[in-house]
């Protein structure tokens, strides 16, 4: 991504704060592009604002990557090897409502219209300032989570085991399916850890696999994928644990 480098990189303690406040959850970005000079130090310049960025340098190693549609936000970059930008905010738009920013050297008078009809929540024309990127991901985060405030409420009711999506689908839950749910509701929007969520299953922590923990998470995640046509806003925290990023309540 072609950054105008006129700001050193390094921020004081108030520029850290302008993308997210100090308390609220990190959140995750996906950086997509190959530039070797810029992308490094647009990453670093992201997480010094609070994002946990993981950088791919082209659409095929992405795509090859797990979790590659669990993030909260994707900047990509149009012109990549292997899938091109535009596929790519295509096929990640199919999987959710994370926020997508474009940024590309393009000057034909289409690219804007292609890359909004794609999914796109913004477009940056390069060059861009890093803070112009933070900016940009700041006002999609908003947009984003004002969304989830009005639609993007589940329900869980405790006694009769069921799950209801935002668009109002009642998934009845298993046994399992329901006690990992009751650890995401207590949890409120935070990680719940790995090792809590195998003491609720019964299971020791330190002797069990995690294999069973990924095999438990995925019935759950595919029990509601299979009963209602919506993205399940769990996320897997990389040798934390799982976080439910929509809203939850008791019902």
């Amino acid at each position: 991504i072609g950054l105008i480098p006129m700001n050193s990189p390094t921020s004081t303690p108030q520029d850290s704060t302008e993308l997210l406040e100090p308390e609220a959850p990190r959140r995750s970005l996906a950086l997509i592009d190959d530039d070797p000079l810029f992308t490094p130090f647009l990453a670093d310049g992201l997480r010094e604002r609070g994002l946990q960025v993981t950088v791919f340098t082209d659409g095929d190693e992405f795509l090859t990557q797990s979790g590659a549609f669990d993030f909260d936000f994707y900047l990509v970059d149009l012109m990549l090897p292997g899938v091109d930008g535009l596929n790519l905010v295509r096929l990640i738009r199919r999987k959710g409502w994370a926020g997508i920013i474009v940024v590309s050297g393009r000057q034909d008078a289409e690219v804007f219209e292609d890359v909004m009809r794609a999914g796109a929540d913004m477009h940056l024309a390069k060059p861009v300032r890093i803070e112009q990127v933070a900016l940009a991901i700041d006002a999609v985060a908003r947009r984003i989570d004002n969304a989830r405030a009005q639609v993007d409420i589940w329900r869980l009711d405790h006694l009769t085991g069921v799950l209801t999506a935002p668009n109002g689908t009642r998934i009845p839950l298993s046994e399992t399916d329901r006690m990992l749910m009751e650890c995401f509701l207590a949890a409120q929007g935070t990680t719940v850890t790995r090792g809590d969520l195998c003491e609720r299953l019964g299971r020791d922590p330190d002797v069990e696999a995690d294999n069973f923990l990924h095999a438990a998470i995925y019935r759950l995640r595919r029990r509601i994928e299979q009963a209602a046509p919506v993205t399940v806003p769990l996320r897997s925290e990389a040798r934390v644990g799982y976080t439910f990023r929509g809203k939850l309540i008791a019902a």
